[in-house]
C-alpha cells in the first residue's frame, strides 16, 4: 500500500508517501518515496518538496488555505515530471493516515475515520484548541480532495499514553473537577515514544513485556515518558504540551500563581499570559536570542554568552531531574534513549543531561557521544555504565503509515 500520511498545524502542511503492507512491516522494509513541508499557509506559503534521496526543491506561492495547500501537493505529486516511484495518480495512493494531537480519554488507539471518531476529535478540541482545529482542516480537505470513498486513519498522539495508572495522570485539584471536565493529564509525542520503545526492542532482542526504558524525545518540543513493561506509566507533558520539560518557546513546569501575578503586574490577559508561556519562553525566552539549541551552543562557544549558558544549564538540569523522577518511580531503568533534534544532534547537550550520574549507573562514553550523527541508532554509554544509553532517531510518520495499514486491513496493533 502506498501511504498518505499527513500532519496539519495551524498554518502548515507536512507529509510523506510511505510504501507499506503487512509483510514489510514485519521485515522493516517500509520505503518513503516523497515528502513535504508547506509553511505559512494563508500567505506567501514557504514549499519544500523531496522525492526519496533527491535533492529537495524548494519555491513559495500564495496558498489561501489548507485545502489549497493540500491540492498544490496532490498536483506536484501527480504531475509527470515529479518521477515518485510507483505514483502516476490519486489511484496510486490507498489510503491517508493523519496525526490528530488530541484524543482524550475516548481514543486510546488509531481509528478508521468516519463521522463518529470525527465527532470525537470536535468534542477533544476544547483540550487542544491549536491543534485539533488544524487535524480537522487536513481531514475535511483530504475527504473533499481524494473524495469519500478513500480510506483515512487518524492516528492519535495521546493514545500511547492511556496505559498511565490513575496516581500518574491525576492532578492533585478536587476530583469532581476531573469527573466533570476531565482535567488530567494526557501526554504527547505517543508516537514518537512508542517508535522509540519499537526500534529499542529490535535492537536489543527484548519482548515488549520486558521492557523497561525512558525515552526522552528533545526537539523544539520535548518531553520525557516512562516506559514499564512496554507501556507508558508516566510522561512529562500534561493536560496539554505546556506542561513538563523547558523546550524552545515553552515554559514547561511553573508555579500556575505566576499567571495571577502577571495579570495584575503587567495589566494583561490571560491569552497573553499563555501566549507567552507557549511562544516567548523556554530557550527563546531565558537567551533572548533564540530557540535554536545549535545557536545557542554557538553563542556559549564562540562569545561565552552568559543567558545562552543559562539557557542550555535549565535545559539539561530539567531534563536530569525529570530522568532521575522516572528511575525512582520504575525502581530502575533498563536503558535510556533520546531522540529527536535536539536527542540526537546534541552531544554537549546529552553529556550536561548525563554527567555525573555514575553513581546511578550511567556513564556516557565520550566517544561514542561525540561521534553519533543524525539518523543513526547508536549506542554511547561506556561498556562499563550498567544503564545503557542509546541515541535511536524517531519516525512518528512511519508509526502513521503502519497504524493505517492495520487499520484498513483490520490488522492488530503492535507498534
Amino acid at each position: 500500500m502506498n501511504v498518505f500520511v499527513l500532519n496539519c498545524g495551524s498554518s502548515s502542511l507536512k507529509f510523506q508517501i510511505i510504501e507499506t503492507d503487512a509483510e514489510m512491516i514485519e521485515q522493516d522494509g517500509d520505503k518513503q518515496l516523497a515528502k513535504g513541508l508547506i509553511e505559512r499557509i494563508g500567505s506567501e506559503a514557504i514549499i519544500t518538496f523531496q522525492v526519496g534521496e533527491q535533492a529537495s526543491v524548494k519555491s513559495a506561492t500564495p496558498l489561501r488555505d489548507h485545502k489549497a495547500a493540500l491540492a498544490h501537493v496532490i498536483k506536484w505529486i501527480t504531475a509527470p515530471e515529479t518521477h515518485i516511484a510507483g505514483i502516476s495518480g490519486l489511484a496510486d495512493i490507498h489510503a491517508i493516515g493523519h496525526r490528530v494531537v488530541h484524543g482524550a480519554e475516548r481514543f486510546k488507539g488509531s481509528h478508521l475515520i468516519d463521522k463518529a471518531v470525527i465527532a470525537g476529535v470536535q468534542e477533544c478540541i476544547d483540550l487542544a484548541p491549536l491543534h485539533n482545529p488544524a487535524n480537522l482542516k487536513g481531514i475535511y480537505a483530504a475527504t473533499e480532495l481524494f473524495g469519500p470513498a478513500m480510506p483515512q486513519v487518524a492516528v492519535f498522539d495521546t493514545a500511547f499514553h492511556s496505559t498511565l495508572p490513575e496516581a500518574a495522570y491525576l492532578y492533585a485539584i478536587p476530583y469532581q473537577l476531573y469527573r466533570r471536565f476531565k482535567i488530567r493529564k494526557y501526554g504527547f509525542h505517543g508516537t514518537s515514544h512508542r517508535y522509540i520503545a519499537f526500534r529499542y526492542r529490535k535492537l536489543t532482542g527484548r519482548q515488549r513485556k520486558d521492557t523497561n526504558i525512558i525515552t526522552v524525545h528533545l526537539g523544539n518540543g520535548c518531553s520525557a515518558c516512562a516506559i514499564k513493561g512496554g507501556k507508558s506509566v508516566d510522561t512529562s507533558m500534561g493536560m496539554t504540551p505546556l506542561e513538563g520539560l523547558m523546550m524552545g518557546t515553552r515554559s514547561g513546569d511553573i508555579d500556575p500563581t505566576v499567571i495571577e501575578f502577571l495579570m495584575h503586574k503587567e495589566g494583561t490577559s490571560m491569552e497573553e499570559i499563555f501566549s507567552t508561556l507557549n511562544k516567548r519562553s523556554g530557550l527563546l525566552g531565558i537567551s533572548g536570542l533564540t530557540n535554536d539549541m545549535r545557536d545557542l551552543e554557538g553563542e556559549a562557544e564562540e562569545h561565552q554568552d552568559r543567558r545562552a549558558i543559562l539557557a542550555i544549564e535549565m535545559f539539561c538540569y530539567r531534563v536530569k531531574k525529570y530522568i532521575g523522577s522516572y528511575m525512582a518511580a520504575m525502581n530502575g531503568t533498563d536503558a535510556i534513549c533520546f531522540a529527536g533534534g535536539i536527542g540526537e544532534n546534541g552531544s554537549g547537550i546529552r553529556k550536561g543531561i548525563l554527567g555525573n550520574l555514575e553513581w546511578m549507573g550511567i556513564e556516557l562514553d565520550d566517544a561514542r557521544n561525540a561521534t553519533a550523527v543524525r539518523g543513526k541508532e547508536m549506542l554511547i554509554s561506556s561498556d562499563k555504565s550498567r544503564v545503557p544509553v542509546y541515541v535511536i532517531p524517531t519516525n512518528e510518520e512511519l508509526v502513521l503509515a503502519r497504524d493505517t495499514v492495520r487499520a484498513v486491513k483490520s490488522l492488530p496493533f503492535p507498534c
